[in-house]
């Protein structure tokens, strides 16, 4: 194929699988795109970013600035929700080629009369597109190069700023390259911040042994705002399965009395358009919701794409299922885990489209009710061009909507949910424990192209792990966890109260729960307060208040002496808003320490006092050098300082 154009386009970024997926952004944020962009020989070239919403015909554009290389960069603002559009155009820019042409010979002492004519043309061309003082501007140039009684004026304005800056504000791509075109999806700021809090609604009651109800919810909604939680998770609320119904601590036996699991979803009673008579009705639902909206909190619902053997579903659309030989289903299974209580869905079926369909209706029936966050329970065993189509059609009609991946697999796995269009994802921090590991992991999050859609969110703990290292650990490694995920992500969340209570009997050997509240009703105090609660309190509201702690990817790792010290510094775009967070991993001893700052990076000189106000003790600390002591004890492990320069 020919091609006259002369200026090639390469290596454009951010870009998911070179375009196939798009990338994700929150109202407000910054879309930075490089690329390599090269012309032949020694012209001059330029480059701009174009960008549009879905909603516009005309497409914006941001020049770019050449770097060095043969590397471009310009940014943009991403202003609506939905789709954006954006690609890289170029060309070589015969008008600025002219006029820095025209100034070496000018510096060589030539005579540039003919150049000068030459010029006009381009003068031509651009008064086409000026506004009036640059059409009266560029018209007197005409007759300026024309005059030979005029050649000093001639050259001085033909080299000058004035004449530069018209040229470039009016190119003439004559010849213009273009990138594919690549999209960004454009979410509510709550994508990138939120702060999750778990709890079973049925233990929610204030009598023991009595299952608990929305009502019974609703008394407990301030407590979750005081705590300074913005998103209350319920794990299912349908009806459960009274077939293969789970015992006490997953028996395959269940007695009387039994509740059984919340994810062994449909019954007599109905499916996943259902709610479980025991907690209440569907009104009583929608004004849980309404009472949780006046208080800045949204409720999360559970998406569990699974049915008990007997859900409707198995009677009404048998073809949804595989059936074996004998006539039996093959229950559910992640080996060593068994689920006996769960049929899994068929997705192969040739009635997929029926299937599909009821899972979308499904999703809008909740939507209608009030509700705009889903935690989606292993979408990693379900078909990843279902999510795709499922989330995107959803997004289509209620783009406020968002999804979480639960999905504690293969790390490709988890990317490539968050590739086809979850809005946040459960990560290994769970797991991560040592300096190093979190670290790597960190870096592996925010560092490479996982940052541009793979939003994480950071739990300490789950009702399905209950991790080795909180296995009877002291207040100050709860503290320490909570911290860490507070502050390493943006998103975060904990299942309670059994974090924050320390409630951490495990089945021996195993990061289970010992008399898990999957499969039985606990009771708690509720309005138990401890220096844990306080300090989850505390940092909340200071994550509220610190742009800083609002996003994940603005992150920088302090060196620091000691390997059961962790520091690092983070930032808002603007920079008005910087913190130090230096934090103890030993839960047991003092561990003393110098930070490195990165002075460079807050434009702080050498010797300038600068001070650090911590943010959870009001304590304020004048110090002078990139050196500086620290010092943590178990007792309170951490300091969020606030930078003043």
């Amino acid at each position: 194929m020919q091609n006259q154009k002369r200026v090639v386009i390469d290596y454009v970024y951010p870009k998911i699988n070179n375009g196939d997926f798009y990338i994700k952004r929150v109202v407000g944020e910054i879309v930075a795109v490089d690329a390599n962009v090269l012309g032949d020989g020694h012209d001059i070239i330029a480059a701009s970013v174009l960008y549009k919403h879905e909603s516009e015909k005309k497409w914006s554009e941001a020049r770019m600035n050449l770097i060095g290389n043969d590397e471009w960069k310009a940014a943009f603002t991403v202003e609506k929700q939905g789709y954006y559009a954006y690609k890289v155009e170029a060309w070589v820019d015969y008008a600025l080629n002219w006029q820095h042409g025209i100034q070496r010979k000018i510096e060589d002492n030539q005579h540039v009369k003919s150049e000068l004519l030459e010029g006009i043309e381009f003068l031509k061309t651009t008064s086409k597109k000026g506004n009036d003082a640059e059409k009266k501007y560029l018209e007197n140039l005409k007759v300026v190069f024309e005059n030979e009684q005029h050649y000093q004026d001639a050259i001085k304005e033909a080299t000058s700023k004035k004449l530069h800056d018209i040229f470039t504000k009016y190119p003439e791509k004559k010849l213009a390259n273009n990138s594919k075109e690549y999209q960004i999806y454009v979410d509510r700021l709550k994508a990138r911040f939120s702060t999750w809090y778990e709890f079973f609604p049925r233990s929610a009651s204030e009598q023991p042994g009595v299952h608990g109800t929305f009502k019974d919810c609703e008394r407990l909604l301030p407590k979750v705002a005081k705590m300074g939680f913005d998103t209350l998770y319920f794990p299912p609320i349908h009806p459960i399965g009274e077939v293969n119904r789970k015992g006490k601590n997953n028996t395959t036996t269940a007695y009387e009395g039994d509740v059984g699991s919340t994810w062994g979803i449909g019954s007599q009673f109905g499916g996943h358009k259902d709610i479980n008579q025991q907690l209440g009705s569907v009104e009583d639902f929608k004004a849980l919701i309404k009472k949780a909206k006046e208080l800045d909190i949204e409720i999360a619902m559970d998406y569990a794409l699974q049915a008990a053997p007997d859900h409707p579903w198995v009677k009404e659309h048998p073809d949804w299922f595989k059936w074996r030989p004998d006539g039996t289903v093959q229950y559910a299974e992640n080996p060593p885990k068994k689920y006996q209580d769960i049929l899994p869905i068929y997705w192969e079926t040739k009635d997929y489209k029926n299937l599909w369909q009821e899972c979308l209706d499904t999703l809008f029936y909740w939507i209608d009710c009030g509700i705009n966050v889903f935690r989606v329970d292993n979408p990693h065993t379900k078909p990843y061009y279902f999510w795709n189509w499922i989330i995107n059609e959803v997004k289509a009609k209620h783009p406020d909507v968002l999804f979480l991946a639960e999905a504690f697999t293969r790390p490709k796995v988890m990317q490539q949910l968050g590739k086809q269009g979850y809005t946040q994802s459960y990560t290994y921090f769970t797991w991560r424990n040592n300096k190093q590991e979190l670290i790597e992991y960190i870096e592996e999050l925010t560092k490479t192209e996982q940052r541009e859609y793979m939003r994480p969110n950071f739990w300490p703990n789950t009702p399905d792990i209950n991790p080795y290292h909180l296995q009877g650990a002291n207040e100050s490694k709860y503290i320490q966890r909570y911290v860490l995920a507070a502050t390493l992500s943006s998103n975060i969340g904990i299942y309670g109260p059994v974090f924050e209570q320390m409630i951490d009997a495990a089945i021996p050997g195993k990061e289970e729960y010992l008399n898990s509240e999957k499969f039985q009703l606990c009771h708690y105090d509720w309005y138990k307060e401890n220096k844990l609660t306080t300090i989850i309190s505390k940092v909340n509201q200071l994550r509220h208040q610190n742009e800083a702690l609002q996003q994940t990817n603005n992150i920088k790792f302090c060196y620091i002496e000691n390997n059961n010290l962790m520091a690092f510094y983070k930032w808002n775009d603007a920079r008005t808003n910087e913190l130090l967070i230096v934090i103890s991993l030993d839960p047991y001893y003092s561990q003393q320490g110098s930070v490195k700052l990165p002075l460079n990076e807050l434009k702080i000189n050498q010797g300038r006092a600068y001070q650090m106000h911590d943010l959870v003790t009001g304590s304020v600390y004048n110090w002078y050098n990139e050196w500086n002591f620290v010092e943590l004890h178990p007792t309170l492990p951490f300091h969020i300082f606030k930078i003043t320069k």
